[in-house]
């Protein structure tokens, strides 16, 4: 009796695709937007704090490697809203066609880079300059 070949895992024979890639980081910022939720938090306290631990505070989160982890926070909540967004068309049946999923992704993507900018934009000029 002849032996058949048995089938690989889809795991092994499946090609990465675009659609991973924005449901993977669909996943990651929403974990980093209840990370950067504890940012939000500690400066809340520091206002309830009174002046002199909000300056403390102010002074902590200008801070270069903080800078970097608020706007990253700004990205993830930019992109996690317009993918939640393009999510929510995909609920109501839109957006299928090979061709519109693909101008959905590259808008979301696009998208959420020119609203953090914006956003980053908007809370410098909030904070005087100073962020």
């Amino acid at each position: 009796m002849a032996q058949r070949a048995r089938p690989l895992s889809p795991f092994l024979q499946y090609r990465w695709q675009y659609t991973n890639t924005l449901s993977i980081l669909h996943r990651i910022t929403g974990v980093l937007l209840s990370l950067g939720f504890f940012l939000l938090i500690y400066w809340l306290a520091a206002v309830a704090g009174g002046p002199e631990r909000y300056a403390r505070a102010l002074e902590t989160l200008l801070s270069w490697p903080l800078q970097l982890v608020l706007f990253g926070s700004a990205f993830a909540f930019c992109y996690h809203l317009l993918n939640g967004i393009r999510h929510l068309f995909f609920d109501m049946g839109h957006g299928f066609e090979l061709a519109t999923a693909r101008k959905s992704a590259y808008a979301t993507a696009a998208g959420a880079v020119a609203l953090a900018l914006l956003v980053w934009w908007v809370a410098r000029a909030g904070l005087g300059g100073v962020a």
